[in-house]
């Protein structure tokens, strides 16, 4: 169901399975679990070490299953109904400044354009530029930017389709630096001699692309050669600085909630700090009543 209606992605299957395997490990015959049996399990959980955020993942994972078993008829009840999970708290996300953004941008690509370098050394190099300018310029999930077909980017192309979670499809604006950079990257890969892929960043994994992890890897380095705090720096980072940056200069809410794919408004809202701050500061410079006299 997970997979054919709701178009769950690998790794959101392989959570679940995850999930659910360590769930029926404590319980048993995870279709007869009772409530009393649930509860306890997050309380093996806690005793485990587990973070509020994971257990609260985990009861997620569990109750989506029931829920599954109550509308197939397999059970005439629910047994997590009634169960609370952890409060989860409130976490902003982490933000780079505009400033740091930029930074780790000029880094990358003067580091692709650095003299002497080996054609397949700096088409890893302009790979990282071209990935960077990327994300930054469309707020994409870092699977869904690793795994971008090169048919994105033929001829002059100013917006591409993407397939999101959920399987929704949603139109990403592109940049005229994100293309420029890109458009380097792929003519410095065509010098090295790299052969035809259908991916935009081929690479020899079992996907046939380039991986999150390597990406995750190379940013970090990146990160550390342009002077900033590697832990500072991740994919998920440079997406909420999309977010972020479109805010703080005047986007609208549902707006970003399209680029990001989000399917829930409620989703989007974790950025709402940012519109509270920039409202202040409306206030603050256009009313009357509160400049000074």
């Amino acid at each position: 169901m997970m997979s054919a209606e709701r178009g769950a992605a690998p790794n959101t299957l392989a959570a679940y399975r995850r999930d659910l395997e360590d769930y029926g490990g404590f319980v048993g015959d995870v279709a007869a679990a009772r409530t009393a049996e649930v509860r306890a399990y997050l309380v093996d959980l806690d005793g485990r070490g587990f973070a509020a955020p994971s257990v609260a993942r985990r009861l997620s994972a569990v109750r989506q299953f029931h829920r599954f078993l109550f509308a197939e008829g397999v059970r005439g009840d629910d047994p997590t109904g009634t169960v609370e999970g952890p409060r989860r708290p409130a976490r902003l996300p982490k933000v780079m400044s505009e400033a740091d953004v930029e930074r780790l941008i000029e880094t990358a690509a003067a580091l692709g354009t650095r003299e002497g370098l080996a054609p397949a050394e700096a088409a890893r190099s302009l790979r990282l530029h071209a990935l960077v300018e990327l994300l930054y310029a469309t707020g994409l999930r870092v699977s869904e930017l690793v795994g971008l077909k090169a048919s994105v980017l033929r001829g002059d192309a100013r917006f591409f389709a993407i397939r999101g979670k959920g399987g929704h499809e949603r139109i990403v604006p592109l940049s005229d630096k994100a293309r420029a950079a890109t458009a380097t990257y792929l003519a410095a890969r065509k010098a090295a001699g790299a052969g035809d892929s259908p991916w935009l960043f081929p690479a020899f994994s079992e996907s046939g692309h380039h991986t999150r992890q390597a990406f995750a890897r190379d940013l970090k380095g990146l990160a550390a050669a342009a002077g900033i705090a590697p832990a500072k720096v991740s994919p998920h980072v440079l997406r909420h600085a999309f977010a972020s940056h479109l805010l703080q200069n005047g986007a609208d809410l549902r707006v970003v909630q399209q680029l990001l794919g989000h399917a829930d408004i409620s989703t989007t809202q974790i950025y709402t700090h940012v519109l509270e701050e920039r409202l202040r500061t409306l206030v603050a410079t256009h009313h009357p009543m509160a400049r000074e006299g």
